[in-house]
């Protein structure tokens, strides 16, 4: 009978992370798409000061990744480039390109509770994590992502809630290595854009700075559209930085 009990514990365990890593493929293609094109606004407060950043953002699978800031107009310009795990800015003011190196992927971009690593999008929760059910209600399963042993990744942990009918999350919770709660993103206003939802509307919260927050809002989104090679390339930061 034990034998019998420990066969089905483990049957159990296997079909839930089947489950668990199904889902978070299908959240991850959900938000990704093959490739996407984003215009979004971003409302920073912090220190009190709250300032308006808008962006450009393309991006092709995992590894390819051009962001440009296009307000306000003294960081208009700025370019990121993200590029099989190497990331680098180019700032037109200095013309200047500058290599960001993997131990700067946690350090706040451009004075907002996002980092590097958010901007750039680098990691893969498929590739680089095991997923893991921790409840299910319904339609919404709550997974835990812990890093691959050998993914170079950021986080300690993150909590995902998910909405099984739309393949979108509600809200993530980033953990770091010694497994303190490090912020939280919540996310809404979801749309549908051909077979892609996608939430509109994000909040990024530090846990340490509960008056600080980061909101994004999606002005302009386009999947599975033909990107040049030309925005992967290291000189796209200065050809596009006009």
């Amino acid at each position: 009978m034990k034998k019998i009990i420990t066969l089905c514990i483990l049957l159990f365990t296997v079909i839930w992370a089947n489950e668990a890593e199904e889902i978070i493929k299908k959240l991850d293609e959900n938000m990704r798409g093959q490739s996407i094109y984003l215009k979004m606004s971003m409302e920073v407060k912090s220190l009190g000061h709250k300032r308006t950043i808008k962006l450009e953002n393309w991006a092709e699978g995992t590894k390819k990744s051009f962001v440009k800031i296009t307000y306000p107009p003294k960081d208009r310009g700025i370019t990121f480039l993200s590029l099989d795990n190497q990331m680098w800015q180019y700032v037109p003011k200095i013309e200047r390109t500058i290599k960001i190196p993997p131990s700067m992927m946690l350090q706040n971009w451009m004075g907002s509770d996002i980092t590097n690593d958010d901007m750039v999008k680098q990691n893969s929760i498929v590739e680089d994590y095991t997923a893991r059910i921790l409840e299910k209600k319904e339609n919404n399963v709550t997974i835990e992502l812990t890093p691959k042993e050998e993914s170079a990744v950021v986080w300690g942990k993150i909590i995902v809630h998910i909405d099984t009918d739309t393949y979108t999350s509600s809200k993530d919770i980033f953990y770091d290595e010694e497994g303190k709660e490090v912020r939280t993103f919540t996310y809404s206003d979801i749309k549908k854009y051909g077979k892609y939802y996608i939430p509109t509307h994000w909040e990024l919260r530090p846990s340490d700075k509960k008056e600080n927050y980061t909101k994004i809002e999606l002005e302009e989104i386009e999947y599975d559209i033909e990107i040049s090679e030309q925005y992967f390339k290291k000189s796209a930061l200065k050809r596009f930085s006009r």
